[in-house]
């Protein structure tokens, strides 16, 4: 990635951390640790997807997933930026009657699909590939998972159609942060060997660390005709808000105000180490 592109995405993706973090906190809540573990997959991937804010529907658009509905924080901060939605939504955010609620859904302006309900996105997914594929469109699918997620076993079917399909048009993202509400995937439900499972299931399968922009954005340009393409983000729970990180406690929780200022602080500082 370009040094000029990848400087200018970190500090966005500081601010994006700002933005979700203050969101929640004036919110009264949030899927805070995933939304920050997330951050820096979702900066990237809304930078190269072709999308239209003056025209969310626009038929040339790549289409984007959030499968961990839970972590929609993140998304509404985006959305935000992009100009789909505006301050007064983000700003009722936790209130009765607010469009934006702990989960998407599609009355938002740039949401695809209701999401949240656990292993329903990657099926969803596959089949808005499989349609774009009938329909012999050049429109790309991108979808982001949990790895707590993958415990739901509608995955698995949804990833042996993508093979069957060849959906070299879709693009399975996990966010593997490695910890879901109730502790370490590994003791809750083992999904490794991970990128072994995903191959045997007929996907092109590349691990990267999941806060690198360049093997970010390598991994998401990544193509094989005939294939879907599985990244295996490893990343960081509750990265940047330096109490919450790698904290399973911290899936849906509140920060004070003082973590909030905390977290504005570094996200600054940050932000003059790269200038």
């Amino acid at each position: 990635m370009d040094a000029e592109k990848k400087k200018k995405l970190m500090i966005q993706a500081s601010e994006i951390r700002e933005k979700t973090v203050e969101l929640i906190y004036h919110g009264g809540g949030g899927h805070i640790g995933g939304d920050l573990s997330e951050t820096d997959v979702m900066v990237v991937l809304f930078d190269k997807m072709k999308h239209d804010p003056k025209n969310s529907k626009w038929e040339g658009r790549d289409y984007f997933i959030l499968s961990k509905g839970h972590s929609a924080e993140t998304y509404y901060s985006l959305l935000n930026r992009y100009g789909y939605i505006g301050q007064k939504e983000m700003d009722e955010f936790g209130s009765f009657g607010a469009l934006l609620g702990g989960h998407p859904n599609k009355k938002v302006n740039g949401v695809e699909a209701n999401t949240g309900s656990l292993g329903h996105g990657l099926g969803f997914a596959t089949g808005i590939a499989i349609a774009l594929k009938k329909n012999e469109k050049n429109n790309h699918v991108y979808v982001i998972t949990g790895d707590g997620e993958l415990a739901e076993g509608s995955n698995w079917e949804a990833l042996m159609s993508a093979a069957k399909y060849k959906l070299d048009n879709l693009t399975w993202i996990v966010d593997r942060n490695h910890l879901q509400i109730s502790g370490n995937t590994e003791d809750v439900m083992p999904i490794e060997n991970l990128k072994e499972k995903a191959e045997a299931f007929g996907f092109k399968t590349i691990e990267i660390n999941g806060h690198d922009y360049d093997e970010i954005s390598d991994a998401l340009d990544a193509r094989e005709e005939g294939k879907p393409v599985c990244v295996i983000a490893n990343t960081i729970k509750g990265k940047g808000l330096a109490c919450a990180e790698n904290q399973a406690g911290w899936h849906h929780k509140t920060p004070s105000l003082e973590q909030v200022e905390q977290l504005k602080e570094d996200m600054a500082e940050y932000r003059k180490e790269l200038a």
